[in-house]
């Protein structure tokens, strides 16, 4: 049984999703949680692209204790410098260098020969390996690249000092066996006196990513990449939850050993997705909604009499909880308090007073509260948004004309509460117009969607909303939670605004882009 490591770049690939938009803390707690989970290394980010991903990079590096720490860098020396600066406090930082090799990128973006790009690759390669023990080189759409020119590329990479060969199928092009087979024969002709560890970093543009992954593992990869829930450019990326079960599910046949934690496994897709502001569909494969559910009569006799016969994994085996909790109006603080520490939920002493004071308004409400009401509502503190400006409340009344008008109650960056008044041709309408005004900017509501914490009429709402700033193109997506559908809207759409605002104030720095390679 070989060992694979698993890289997460959830926190730069996912990041380049359109509408997401991590901040700095809500970095370092998806970092926190993949280290939990039993990432071996973490690809934080891209620090040349602005001051604010520098830091997020920083703060990451000192916050891992087990976890390696990497991050991107063009063949550029100055990206270079970056990664450096931004990882050298890491425990065990890395440095990630890539350059396109495909013909229609060398003759269409990069305009450079063959043997320009040769160059390249050894000078900045060699350039990191004086800074990094740990190099990682990618050539970018290595799949549309000329076999036997790729392998020259990864020759002068692993010649210059790579430590890690990365085979990007950047734009979901490739299959399983065509994948499988560019891995064969890398592994069996790169020479090298020292191990060279091959990775696959899969798109899934033909919806192949997590097939094309397993294939390259089958064929000798021993690091793969990916993101939580495939979130990332397009179509998104290799979901590595994924990867992770069907390596445990199909043992047998991968013949490998993963780190991964997986009975932490929904906790840490249920944190990205609220951090992403991105629903996990209700069939998605391993955490979605409807994983574990059996609709058919035929399927639910059999799984009562036999769970295996229609489930090949158990919920437990990727922590889904069937229980309920037993805590309901008149449970106390000290029972609460355990409660938290059972889910293994992450919180601060100094939060417990507003965490339960929140837990009692729930509990009038809710009858039955179960485990999932208490991971959103700990969860709906996590995705407050960090620019200083909170939801509070909000009031609605009806007009004679069949509007309605909306009172909703700010905190601005002074702690001060602040009551808007705007009408609306119903109560979504209103309460937005009056998210705007508070504001004073021009965006866009692109979606509206609402997605039920627990089953049940009782049921919270989660709120996910995608905001177009209008004045630059930017997506951003947010969410919001509460026992109140229209509160959680609310939340989300203050949450989504605040971080059109910071990038109008300057303060959200670019994306890597096409034109960037």
């Amino acid at each position: 049984m070989r060992k694979v490591e698993f890289l997460d770049t959830s926190l730069r690939d996912g990041e380049q999703t359109p509408g997401v938009n991590f901040s700095i803390k809500e970095k370092v707690a998806i970092a926190k949680q993949l280290e939990k989970w039993g990432i071996s290394s973490i690809e934080a980010g891209f620090p040349a692209a602005s001051p604010d991903s520098f830091e997020a990079v920083k703060q990451i590096a000192a916050a891992m204790t087990t976890t390696a720490v990497s991050g991107l860098a063009r063949s550029v020396k100055s990206d270079i410098d970056a990664c450096y600066e931004a990882i050298k406090d890491a425990k065990f930082p890395q440095c990630h260098v890539f350059i396109a090799t495909s013909p229609i990128h060398r003759e269409y973006k990069l305009k450079k020969s063959k043997e320009e790009i040769l160059e390249i690759v050894k000078e900045h390669v060699s350039y990191a390996s004086e800074r990094f023990d740990v190099v990682e080189f990618s050539p970018e759409d290595a799949t549309r690249t000329e076999l036997d020119y790729l392998l020259e590329v990864v020759q002068t990479a692993v010649d210059a000092g790579a430590t890690y060969i990365n085979i990007p199928d950047t734009v979901g092009f490739t299959t399983p066996e065509e994948f499988g087979h560019i891995f064969k024969y890398l592994i069996a002709n790169v020479k090298s006196d020292r191990e060279i560890i091959f990775s696959p970093h899969c798109h899934d543009d033909l919806g192949m990513a997590v097939a094309n992954t397993l294939a390259a593992i089958k064929n000798g990869a021993g690091r793969v990449e990916g993101t939580i829930n495939g979130i990332g450019e397009r179509a998104g990326n290799a979901a590595l939850e994924e990867v992770a079960v069907a390596l445990n599910i199909r043992e047998d046949y991968y013949q490998v050993e993963s780190p991964i934690v997986l009975n932490e496994t929904v906790n840490t897709a249920e944190m990205v997705s609220r951090f992403s502001g991105i629903a996990i569909p209700k069939n998605k494969a391993v955490v979605g909604g409807n994983a574990f559910s059996h609709e058919s009569g035929i399927h639910q006799d059999g799984v009562l009499k036999n769970p295996l016969t229609y489930e090949i994994i158990t919920p437990e085996l990727v922590g889904v909880k069937k229980s309920s909790l037993p805590l309901g109006k008149l449970s106390g603080r000290h029972a609460f308090v355990e409660k938290l520490k059972e889910l293994e939920l992450n919180f601060e002493e100094s939060e417990i007073v507003s965490l339960f004071a929140k837990f009692k308004r729930l509990a009038d409400k809710k009858h039955d509260i179960t485990d999932a009401d208490i991971i959103a509502l700990v969860s709906g503190t996590d995705i407050a948004n960090p620019e200083g400006f909170h939801f509070e409340n909000l009031h609605l009344s009806s007009n004679s004309d069949d509007t309605i008008t909306a009172e909703v109650f700010m905190i601005n960056k002074d702690d001060e509460e602040i009551a808007i008044l705007a009408n609306g041709k119903g109560s979504v309408e209103a309460i937005y117009n009056a998210v705007d005004k508070f504001f004073n900017q021009t965006v866009k509501l692109l979606s509206y969607t609402i997605d039920a914490v627990t089953d049940g009429i009782d049921a919270q709402a989660r709120v996910s909303v995608s905001i177009e700033n209008v004045d630059t193109g930017t997506i951003f997506n947010a969410s919001g939670i509460d026992f109140d559908v229209l509160k959680a809207g609310a939340i989300a759409y203050v949450n989504a605004n605040a971080l059109a605002q910071k990038e109008n104030a300057g303060e959200i720095g670019h994306r890597i882009s096409e034109k960037d390679y």
